[in-house]
Parts: C-alpha cells; sequence; structure tokens
C-alpha cells in the first residue's frame, strides 16, 4: 500500500504548476504534474490518484471537458477545479459534471490545503452517510438500493411504477446482477408486503419434485410421500411467488404453471381437490426466451403469461459508476462478519475494480471483497488483495487472442475450433467457463460444437 496520498496537478502555466507541486509535495502528498486537460486523462487511465487538482482555461482540451472525462472513466476521483476567472456560471457547470470543489486564483494556500485534507475524506464520509440510511430504512426499500448510475435509476423507476401494481413481473438479466433482490424490492413496495414471499429456483429442483414443489401433494400420492404437503403456491396465498431461472422448467409443467396464472387454481400431486390462490407471480431468468420460444423449449403462451411487464437489469460493467457504492457497501458487511477492521480501499485497488469487466456482476464483485477482507493484513485493501481478479482477466484476453495469432494456412474455421477447443481444455471441460472465456453464450458454444462434430 502506498505511503503517500497522490495528486495530479494539471495547469498549462509551467511556473504556477512548479509552485504548486513545490507547495502541494511539502505537505506530505505524492504529486504527478500534466500541462493540458487531454494529459491529465491519460494519467488517470494510467494510474490511480486520491484528487485531481486542475485549471479550467487550457489551450488543448479544457479542465471542464477533461472533468467530464475523468469522472466517466472513475467516478471515485475528487476534483478540485481553479480557475482565475471567478464566475459563477463557471463554478455551477464545473460542479455539475461532477467537481469536488472550487477555487479561484490567486490561490488562498490555506484553503487549498484544507479542499486537500476534506476531499481524502470525502468518499469515505459519503459511503458512510449511505450506509447509514440503509441501516435506518427498510432492507427492501426502493430508496436503500446500492446504485446511483443512470441505468440503476431508470430500471428502479419502473420498478417503482410497476411495484403498487398486480401485474405478473418478467426480470431478465446476467447470473449475479441481483434479479431477486428486485424481486424482493417488488412485492415488499407493493399491497402484498405483509403477505408471504416466497421463492424457488426452477432449475435446482428435478423434474419429477418440481410438480410436488410448486403445488403440493397428498399423503400416498407416491414413494415417500408419507404426510400431505404444502406446495409453494398455496404458501404464497395472499402474496407473491419468486419463479427463479424459470426458463429451466420443463414443457409438462410450464402446461401446468400457465393454468395456475389463468385459472388461479390448481390441485396438489395425487390429489382431486381444486385449490383457489391469490398469488402474484414474479419470474426471472438469465437467457433469452424469446430465442427459447422460437426454439420450442418455451411455451409462447406462458411466455405472454408472465412477461406481461419486463425488467431487464444491466450487468455491473455497464454501471461502473456503481461499483465504489457497492464495494464499500459489501467491505462494511464483510468486515463486521468477519470482525476485522477494515477503514477503506486504496485508490489502487478501487481503480482495479473500475477497470475489471465483472462477468459474474455484483455477486463476483462481493465475492471478491469478502476474499479481500479474509486475507487483508492491513486496514485497507489494496490492489494486491484483488490479484485473483487481474488473473481471471489476463486468462481470458488470452484466449480471445488466439484467432489474431493463427497460422496463416489455417481456415478461419479451423482456427475457431482450434480456440474453442482451447479454451474447453483450459477449463477442464467446463462449457459455461469456456463460454464466458471466450466472450459467446453458453448455448452459442453447443451450437459450435455440433458445427465442428466435437460433441452432440
Amino acid at each position: 500500500m502506498r505511503n503517500k496520498k497522490s495528486v495530479l496537478i494539471v495547469d498549462d502555466d509551467s511556473t504556477h504548476r512548479t509552485m504548486l507541486r513545490t507547495l502541494v509535495g511539502g505537505w506530505g502528498y505524492d504529486v504527478v504534474e500534466a500541462d493540458d486537460g487531454s494529459t491529465a486523462i491519460e494519467e488517470v487511465q494510467k494510474r490511480p490518484f486520491d484528487l485531481v487538482l486542475m485549471d479550467v482555461r487550457m489551450l488543448k482540451v479544457s479542465g471542464l471537458e477533461a472533468l467530464e472525462r475523468i469522472k466517466a472513466f472513475n467516478p471515485a476521483i475528487p476534483v478540485t477545479i481553479m480557475t482565475a476567472y471567478s464566475s459563477v456560471e463557471t463554478a455551477i457547470e464545473a460542479l455539475k459534471k461532477g467537481a469536488y470543489d472550487y477555487l479561484t486564483k490567486p490561490l488562498d494556500f490555506d484553503k487549498l490545503r484544507l479542499t486537500l485534507e476534506r476531499a481524502m475524506e470525502h468518499i469515505r464520509l459519503k459511503e458512510e452517510n449511505l450506509i447509514l440510511k440503509e441501516s435506518l430504512g427498510k432492507h427492501f426499500d426502493l430508496q436503500n438500493i446500492i446504485g446511483r448510475s443512470p441505468a440503476m435509476a431508470n430500471l428502479l423507476e419502473t420498478v417503482a411504477h410497476v411495484a403498487p401494481s398486480e401485474a405478473t413481473v418478467m426480470i431478465t438479466g446476467e447470473s449475479g446482477t441481483g434479479k431477486e433482490l428486485i424481486a424482493g424490492v417488488i412485492h415488499f413496495n407493493s399491497s402484498r408486503k405483509d403477505g408471504p414471499f416466497i421463492k424457488i429456483n426452477c432449475a435446482a429442483i428435478t423434474e419429477t419434485l418440481l410438480e410436488s414443489e410448486l403445488f403440493g401433494h397428498e399423503k400416498g400420492a407416491f414413494t415417500g410421500a408419507d404426510r400431505r404437503k404444502e406446495g409453494r403456491f398455496y404458501q404464497a396465498h395472499g402474496g407473491s411467488l419468486f419463479l427463479d431461472e424459470v426458463s429451466e422448467m420443463p414443457l409438462t409443467m410450464q402446461v401446468k404453471l400457465l393454468r395456475v396464472l389463468q385459472e388461479r387454481e390448481f390441485t396438489r400431486v395425487g390429489g382431486e381437490k381444486v385449490i383457489k390462490v391469490d398469488v402474484r407471480v414474479i419470474a426471472a431468468t438469465n437467457k433469452n426466451l424469446q430465442e427459447l420460444k422460437t426454439q420450442g423449449l418455451f411455451r409462447e403462451d406462458l411466455y405472454y403469461r408472465l412477461n406481461v411487464v419486463s425488467l431487464e437489469i444491466p450487468p455491473l460493467r455497464e454501471r461502473r459508476d456503481d461499483i465504489p457504492l457497492l464495494a464499500q457497501h459489501f467491505l462494511k458487511i464483510f468486515s463486521t462478519k468477519n470482525r476485522k477492521e477494515i477503514n477503506g480501499l486504496t485508490p489502487s485497488a478501487m481503480d482495479r475494480l473500475i477497470r475489471y469487466e465483472w462477468p459474474g456482476n455484483v455477486r463476483e464483485l462481493m465475492n471478491a471483497i469478502e476474499r479481500g477482507v479474509v486475507l487483508a493484513r492491513t486496514q485497507y485493501l489494496d490492489d494486491s488483495d484483488f490479484t485473483i481478479i487481474q488473473s481471471s482477466s489476463r486468462q481470458a484476453s488470452e484466449t480471445l487472442h488466439v484467432l489474431e495469432e493463427k497460422d496463416s494456412n489455417m481456415s478461419l474455421e479451423q482456427a475457431e475450433k482450434t480456440t474453442i477447443l482451447r479454451a474447453l481444455e483450459s477449463t477442464a471441460g467446463n462449457k459455461s467457463e469456456a463460454a464466458r472465456r471466450l466472450g459467446i453464450t453458453r448455448k452459442t458454444l453447443h451450437k459450435k460444437l455440433k458445427k465442428y462434430g466435437v460433441m452432440p
């Protein structure tokens, strides 16, 4: 972990820049200089900084333009703008673009030093306030969902409109994005919030047991049924039933589910009595139901019955603004759970988290933070505590570049087949992991395997 806090000073006036380097360096900071906004952007992309101190007026790329691009790359970096033109309009524009503070030239050195000190604590205090708000609210309150990116804001706005209704909801998104959490938010922000919220993973139960799990069974209905069992639909009466991985439900069960959705009634396995239920169904899948419907693997009538309202959760790589908030949220949880005093993440650690693609989404980030906390040797998680995600990223990159390095005498199909075989070999035959490293879906990988006659 770095002993000194780092500051990037950006100013096209070399004399002023040298003065600031001497002053700020004398206060114990590690200083890097940039003579233009474009250079500042390059520096931020090369290494992490604790703060950027930047002039507004520069010849090539202005401070305001550089500010916008820096915050887009890494929203966790505090950027303080300085200018000789103390106009209110410029100050407002800088703050709107995400500036932490605004200083006018000639600089008040005492104010500058105070600004630097406050900026180093800014992110930590902001995250602590967020955690405090969460602890005071309900677990599934819309305001407590970790995520302030535009993508999440749009999703939560839709959720706020959908939750009070009685509409059946289909939640889609990659594995690990938080589909179950959103299902819970819908239930607990609806008129059914005082009723039960029952969950079932359709992929985790065999076809023979799934019917019993959903609808229950009578005593003696099959071998081992020594007593009556109430199914999930019965348990969810007056509340909501969350059907996770609904795309994995066999076609025979899809027919029975459709009947319950249409008639609001069912019979237990081995029984004759018709049971009426009042249940709101919320379903989720990480697969493309449109494609499954076209292939005859998912019933069209059930698709439309479930898909009254569709919500898509964006993958973590498309909402990087949320990574600092999520990382600090999980850090607090796992520090308490493991009875360790971890005060935060270094800028280099946060920089690594923001750059990573997160194929496993929020679940992978949560696991990475937990692992970092468990193995941490200091009070701050550094980038060295997250080497596992670097090696994963590098391995995927190496696999994806095999095609670029193919023999000139090899056809594209031969190169593709070779790449796929190498990916399978490197994952010990794990098709899901191989597909992830190749940057394709498991379904696409299966098609290509059949195409090349590698396996049925």
